[in-house]
C-alpha cells in the first residue's frame, strides 16, 4: 500500500478480463498497473499504467516490489509460465498479499459431459490444457516454498461484449457446430471481475474456484440462428464426421 493508502494491483498480461477488472478497482480508489506485449493503448484505455512486457523489465520489477495484489493472466507455453520464468524471485520478495492466477476448465479434460469440481483429479485431453496444468502446479509451489496468498480461477469459455457469437456474425467467422454429446459451460466476462473482486474482499489462501454457470450446453444451442440482415453473413454449420 502506497504512503496515501492507495493499493495497487499489477496484471501480468492485461487482455480482456483486466479490461474489466481495472475500471470496478479504479472506482474502488486502487491504482492498477497492467502489462502488456503491444497494445500499450489498449491497456491504458481501462484506467491502468501499461507498461510493455517484454521490454519494460525493470519497470514492471518495481510494480511487483510495490504490489498489494497481484493477478496473472499470461498463458504458459511449453517453456513454461513466462511470469513465473521472469519475476519468480521477484515476487517471493515482494509477497503480495493477494495473488490470482487465471487458469481454464480445460484442466479436467474432456469428461463426456460428465459434472467436475474443484477437487476432480487433473486430466487435460489437450496440449494447452497439459501446460496450464503445469503452470499451476508451479505457481502452487511458489506459494508453498514462500508463502503466498495464491488464488486459482479455472474460466469457462469468456464471453461479453466484443467476444462471443455476435461479434463473430459480424466479423463473418460465426461457425455452427454439431458434435453429439458434447457440452461445456461459459461466463461472462463481467462475472468474472465480480468473482476476483469477491476473492480480493474475503482472501483464501490456497483456494481454487472453478468460474462458470451452471446451465452447459452444445455449441449451436449458445450460437445465434442466422440474421435476416445482409449486414451479418449466415454462420455455416459444421457437422461432426459421426453425423456424416
Amino acid at each position: 500500500m502506497s504512503m496515501d493508502g492507495q493499493k495497487r494491483m499489477v496484471v501480468l498480461g492485461h487482455g480482456y478480463s483486466a479490461g474489466w477488472l481495472t475500471p470496478e478497482l479504479i472506482r474502488r480508489g486502487w491504482q492498477v498497473t497492467g502489462t502488456t506485449r503491444n497494445n500499450l493503448p489498449r491497456v491504458a484505455a481501462s484506467g491502468a499504467d501499461a507498461l510493455r512486457w517484454p521490454g519494460q523489465d525493470d519497470a514492471v520489477r518495481r510494480a511487483i516490489a510495490r504490489a498489494d495484489a497481484l493477478l496473472v493472466t499470461a498463458a504458459p507455453d511449453r517453456h513454461g509460465d513466462p511470469a513465473l520464468m521472469a519475476y519468480r524471485d521477484d515476487i517471493a520478495s515482494a509477497r503480495p498479499a493477494w495473488i490470482g492466477y487465471l487458469s481454464t476448465t480445460g484442466v479436467y479434460g474432456d469428461r463426456q459431459g460428465d459434472w467436475v469440481d474443484e477437487g476432480d483429479a487433473l486430466t487435460p485431453s489437450t496440449l494447452r490444457g497439459q501446460e496450464r496444468v503445469a503452470a499451476e502446479q508451479a505457481w502452487q509451489h511458489l506459494a508453498r516454498e514462500h508463502g503466498l496468498a495464491l488464488h486459482i480461477f479455472r474460466l469457462a469459455g469468456i464471453y461479453g461484449p466484443g467476444r462471443g457469437p455476435f461479434a463473430k456474425l459480424r466479423s463473418g467467422t460465426a461457425r455452427r457446430i454439431v458434435k453429439p454429446g458434447q457440452i461445456f459451460s461459459r461466463i461472462h466476462v463481467q462475472d468474472i471481475a465480480r468473482v476476483l473482486l469477491a476473492s480480493l474482499d474475503r482472501p483464501s489462501a490456497g483456494a481454487v474456484y472453478n468460474v462458470c454457470d451452471d446451465d452447459p450446453a452444445p455449441p449451436r444451442i449458445s450460437s445465434p440462428m442466422p440474421p435476416k440482415s445482409p449486414a451479418c453473413p449466415c454462420p455455416r454449420w459444421r457437422i461432426s464426421p459421426r453425423q456424416r
